[in-house]
């Protein structure tokens, strides 16, 4: 089915922003008191969901709003270090060029999305569901579709990690799973994904 509609995951899906949130979170574990990690850990997270990470590295979960709001203030101060992936750019005017909608629900600022976007691409699309929430993805999914008026079935939701494709489900829309953000393939295939993409100029089959 032709999908009318994109929703966006922006960090590790946009944006390549890995090599910033892996250089600041052992900065980010001292502050807030949870476990440091090593290079060779790493890889290994990327095989387990977000809760079992959490779990992992005894994060208190009462800290977690503080956690999130202090990486958004360390984004906003290191943004100019986090750039698009190749090929974004062109993948985003294309799926335009072919009518489709086009949100993006991010844990970020929305004044980080757009300043990494930079002003042409801001102009492209058409809802941003920025910030943290409570309620998680699924709600930002849903005020999406409803502002932009797409039924669940034509549209496809993007990102890098499981709760991605989790949110998707949850709303009755189909997930498309990129490989080149911060979960490990196997981990995303586990979950079936309507789609796996494993290079980001495949953005381009999210057109139909």
């Amino acid at each position: 089915m032709r999908h009318d509609l994109v929703i966006f995951d922006f960090d590790g899906t946009l944006a390549d922003s890995g090599e910033w949130f892996f250089g600041s979170l052992n900065d980010v574990a001292d502050r807030f008191g949870f476990r440091r990690t090593t290079v060779e850990e790493r890889e290994a997270l990327r095989r387990l969901g977000n809760h079992e990470i959490i779990r992992k590295l005894r994060v208190p979960m009462w800290k977690m709003p503080a956690i999130a709001a202090y990486m958004r203030r360390r984004a906003t101060e290191d943004i100019e270090s986090i750039q698009l992936f190749e090929g974004v750019a062109p993948a985003l005017r294309m799926l335009r060029q072919r009518g489709m909608k086009l949100a993006i629900v991010s844990s970020n600022t929305e004044q980080n999305v757009r300043t990494v976007l930079g002003p042409e691409l801001v102009e492209l699309i058409n809802f941003y569901g920025c910030g943290s929430s409570m309620f998680g993805k699924a709600v930002k999914f849903r005020r999406a579709m409803k502002q932009l008026g797409t039924a669940p079935e034509r549209t496809i939701c993007v990102g890098d990690e499981t709760r991605d494709i989790e949110a998707a489900n949850a709303v009755g829309a189909s997930s498309a799973a990129v490989t080149w953000g911060f979960a490990a393939p196997e981990s995303l295939r586990r979950l079936k994904p309507t789609l796996l993409l494993e290079q980001v100029h495949e953005l381009g089959r999210l057109a139909g």
